[in-house]
């Protein structure tokens, strides 16, 4: 080896010098990841603002194996005193909307107003192959140069509302770590898009102009829990189009009961592409929050989704520990076969598995 180092010229021996420098650091790296931090070092990572330790927190309540289950927890309560204090934002409609490209221009806003910025972006999960493409770090690929932002893929796992099952938790995670505004991306399926709102604080839904008839507005579901329907992509030819359809929307809203917080949903137009109007929905936001800190009810919210999400904890622990019962596992066969026979009713099966756990 020396021989053949002496004989390099000086040009050969640098480029030789930088690959085994290279190869050093991805060793050292791979160890480094291969060592796992206890709970603790984690959570003091997280309060420090690291956010390799965030997304190995992240990562680490996400997982579904069992010996993870108790450190998930360990981490969520060291972290929850800390938790609390930014401002969250859900983000909704269908795709092709342009959600992921107003999230970005609302987030390079707001770094430039001094905040930190945290997004969860949720990504389709496909109910054939179990897959998702995480692609959102891509389409954010400005927001995703700033340090003071961090942003989260997330498959949702074909859970209801597009909501990844462990996005709630996320969002105390990034709080511990010292975000401002947490903006939660979600999938974008329709009016069954619906378990944002029970997370956030502000729950906005995106609109195209010419997305159906103009009976869409008065459609009960998704749009009566907005806090604001943003037409976006108001930029060219579609300028005209979008504050028509912002005025559509405005009439339908009024045909809504008023919102127990006494906040009168807002209607506007934008351009995430050509950054127009980012400013002003972050201005109609801090109204939104100083309406409802200053009533009570921005407090009274973040209680009654606590409550909300210990119930649908519950729920989702007690489907599991049923399907995990070995009682269930041995049976379950035989009444599947049996309802797939038409031999029993759905109803009659569902019964007689629930008696052997009584």
């Amino acid at each position: 080896m020396a021989d053949t180092a002496a004989n390099q010229s000086p040009k050969d021996q640098a480029v030789s010098n930088r690959q085994e420098a290279q190869s050093n650091s991805v060793h050292n790296i791979k160890i480094a990841r291969g060592i796992a931090p206890t709970t603790a070092k984690l959570y003091e990572q997280i309060l420090k603002g690291d956010t390799a330790a965030l997304s190995r927190g992240i990562t680490l309540i996400e997982s579904a194996a069992n010996k993870h289950q108790n450190a998930a927890q360990t981490l969520l309560s060291l972290c929850l005193p800390h938790s609390g204090k930014s401002l969250r934002i859900g983000v909704t409609g269908v795709p092709g909307v342009g959600k992921s490209t107003l999230i970005e221009q609302l987030g390079l806003y707001l770094i430039q107003q001094g905040k930190r910025v945290a997004v969860l972006a949720i990504d389709p999960t496909s109910s054939i192959s179990q897959g998702s493409i995480l692609g959102d770090k891509t389409r954010m690929e400005q927001l995703t140069q700033q340090k003071e932002a961090f942003i989260r893929p997330t498959p949702s796992r074909l859970s209801l509302g597009g909501v990844a099952r462990h996005t709630r938790e996320a969002i105390v995670l990034c709080e511990a770590a010292h975000y401002d505004v947490i903006l939660i991306e979600t999938v974008g399926v329709g009016q069954s898009e619906t378990t944002v709102h029970e997370m956030t604080d502000f729950f906005l839904l995106l609109q195209l102009a010419g997305a159906g008839d103009g009976l869409q507005g008065i459609k009960r579901g998704i749009i009566e829990m907005a806090d604001a329907i943003v037409i976006n992509k108001a930029d060219g030819k579609n300028i005209k189009a979008a504050e028509n359809a912002c005025m559509d929307y405005k009439k339908a809203l009024a045909l809504f009961p008023d919102k127990t917080n006494t906040w009168k949903p807002q209607t506007m137009v934008c351009s995430a592409l050509e950054n127009q109007g980012i400013s002003e929905l972050w201005d109609m936001i801090c109204v939104h929050e100083g309406l409802t800190r200053s009533n009570g009810s921005f407090e009274q919210q973040r209680r009654s989704q606590n409550i909300y999400w210990m119930q649908e904890t519950i729920k989702s622990r007690l489907q599991s520990d049923f399907f995990d019962h070995p009682k269930i596992k041995k049976g379950l066969p035989q009444e599947m076969k049996a309802v797939s026979a038409l031999e029993k009713t759905p109803f009659e099966a569902a019964n007689n598995l629930l008696k052997l756990i009584r």
